[in-house]
């Protein structure tokens, strides 16, 4: 009966089922693996960690609760139980790849304080040494047990501390190349390059595991839309298992489109036999087995993007395709890849098509005078040195609603910045859950100032905000991954409200809150403008123009 209702998705009546049999009996670990799930499905967090470590008590050797809990604990802000508990699994598992990963490479997804982030990123560097010196190759149980592991983790964290990560991202990338290397040795050898015969067109592929409606590969489709066929024939490669109607378009815009999800040796085969000039990866950081495909020789030559706008480290990456426009002078520094800045913003992002208002902001539970700010990034790019800037715009805007889409795991910080100014920060803070994509752009409509975040800025949610006419308040970083929303208001020839510091952040956004006429003429400029900004074909002829060059370079070598 708990079975059925656990299969049925009716997950109330489940729990209640489920614990009826607890009472009886302890039960089989299958019991506290379903019940957990119930209790997640629900948002019941402590219910469910609970769940998890009483099943762990009972069952200390089911590394499927283990690695559930730690990934859950961290996801939730709660890192030094997380920590506890990949340590606690690295003593039960001490063959286990994945737990010597969490072990020494855990870091938080939301910072309490600056002081921590210095703090979590020592522990990892001298954790990332720890594991490359503990990492033994030597039998084929430990090859094996090193390639699951990378194949289920990627460091995705590390780069959210707004720091230079080329040292320990070159570090890491070594050591996934070197388990790549024992695990595949024919697939790290270098490659030449193809000969083109007259008529002939350079193979391009693409590969990723997000080859579906997602913000790190949306604009992928517009360099294949504006592909010059003449010249290119274009191979994707969809290695995740989502297909919706984008994935459609990249089959529509592919000369051959292979779904090959989950099995890595079969998608690099067949990218080995279809011979490629060069080989694109358009993400490299967010999915595992992207990865580790990234950490083999499958082309004569690889690059990535920014659809993850970090270095990969990785030996086996030539490449980076970034942007001109967002490129600080000094940034061949921040890549272990060689930097190409493709032209404007570097990839050709689509329209998005916006409907009409057809909510009002009471269906939202929104007063109809407040001035809305929209702060939409997830948690993990918000840093607490920023938060008092939230604070100090409420202290001139009394009527300022802040509005956050991702969860509440800011609540606790923001409570402490708006009190450090004798501010309830819940007369200002609202979190809203929006499962729906109509909802959410009905929210962009509504609202009256975009506030970017600070180090890592909006990418696919800022376009869609210009999309909108919704003014955005940003201010570039050191960093490429900082300075998108800058790049955007450069090309739409709208840069009033670029700020220099934080000081200049917090009175531009003080002044779009109380002064609706500016706001009205910055919307204004900004829908006249779209254009300049979507569907940009010279990045296109920029990149194709790239592609052209290193093939000569490799046919005269």
């Amino acid at each position: 009966m708990s079975n059925k209702l656990f299969t049925e998705g009716r997950w109330q009546e489940a729990i209640a089922q489920y614990q009826k049999l607890l009472e009886i009996q302890s039960g089989d670990v299958d019991i506290y693996w379903n019940l957990s799930h119930c209790y997640r499905q629900l948002n019941l967090l402590d219910e469910y960690f609970n769940t998890l470590q009483q099943g762990i008590k009972l069952y200390p050797t089911d590394e499927r609760l283990h690695f559930s809990l730690i990934i859950d604990l961290r996801q939730n802000g709660r890192i030094q139980e997380a920590i506890f508990s990949a340590d606690n699994a690295a003593i039960c598992f001490p063959d286990d790849y994945t737990f010597q990963l969490l072990k020494y490479l855990t870091v938080p997804s939301i910072y309490e304080n600056r002081e921590e982030i210095n703090f979590y990123r020592q522990r990892y560097t001298q954790g990332l040494q720890d594991l490359i010196q503990q990492t033994s190759l030597q039998t084929t149980k430990e090859q094996h047990s090193a390639l699951a592991g990378i194949g289920r983790l990627t460091n995705f964290y590390l780069s959210y501390q707004a720091q230079n990560d080329i040292d320990l991202q070159r570090q890491y990338g070594n050591l996934v190349h070197e388990i790549m290397a024992i695990n595949y040795p024919q697939w790290v050898v270098p490659i030449s390059m193809p000969k083109l015969q007259p008529n002939n067109k350079i193979r391009i592929g693409y590969v990723s595991y997000y080859l579906h409606s997602y913000s790190g590969t949306l604009w992928l489709t517009g360099w294949l839309r504006f592909c010059d066929r003449s010249s290119f024939e274009i191979y994707c490669y969809y290695i995740g298992n989502q297909p919706d109607p984008i994935t459609q378009q990249f089959q529509q815009y592919s000369d051959f489109f292979h779904h090959i999800p989950d099995n890595l040796s079969a998608v690099s085969e067949q990218i080995i036999a279809d011979k490629l000039h060069i080989l694109v990866f358009p993400e490299i950081g967010m999915n595992p087995q992207t990865m580790q495909m990234a950490g083999l020789r499958l082309a004569p030559v690889q690059c990535t993007a920014w659809g993850h706008p970090v270095t990969t480290g990785l030996p086996t990456i030539d490449y980076f395709l970034s942007s001109e426009l967002m490129e600080p002078e000094n940034a061949q520094e921040h890549y272990s890849e060689k930097l190409i800045r493709l032209p404007n913003i570097g990839v050709s992002y689509p329209k998005p098509y916006i409907p009409p208002v057809i909510k009002t902001r009471s269906d939202f539970q929104l007063p109809d005078d407040a001035v809305i700010y929209l702060c939409c990034q997830a948690p993990f790019k918000y840093l607490p040195q920023y938060d008092f800037i939230f604070a100090e715009i409420a202290h001139r805007v009394p009527q300022a609603k802040f509005v956050f889409l991702r969860g509440t795991l800011l609540q606790p910080r923001l409570k402490l910045a708006f009190a450090a100014i004798g501010l309830n920060s819940e007369d200002y803070c609202v979190f809203l859950s929006i499962p729906e994509r109509l909802d959410y752009l009905m929210i962009n409509l509504l609202s009256d100032v975009y506030l970017d975040t600070f180090t890592w800025s909006g990418g696919n949610t800022t376009l869609e905000a210009i999309a909108c006419n919704l003014p955005i308040v940003t201010c570039p970083g050191e960093f490429m991954r900082g300075r998108h929303s800058d790049s955007f208001l450069k090309m739409l020839g709208v840069t009033d409200t670029i700020s220099k510091n934080e000081t200049e952040y917090i009175e531009i956004a003080v002044k779009l809150g109380l002064d609706p006429t500016w706001r009205g003429t910055i919307a204004e400029r900004m829908s006249q403008n779209h254009e300049r900004l979507f569907d940009d074909k010279a990045c296109v002829a920029g990149l194709e123009a790239f592609y052209k060059q290193v093939c000569s370079k490799h046919f005269s070598a």
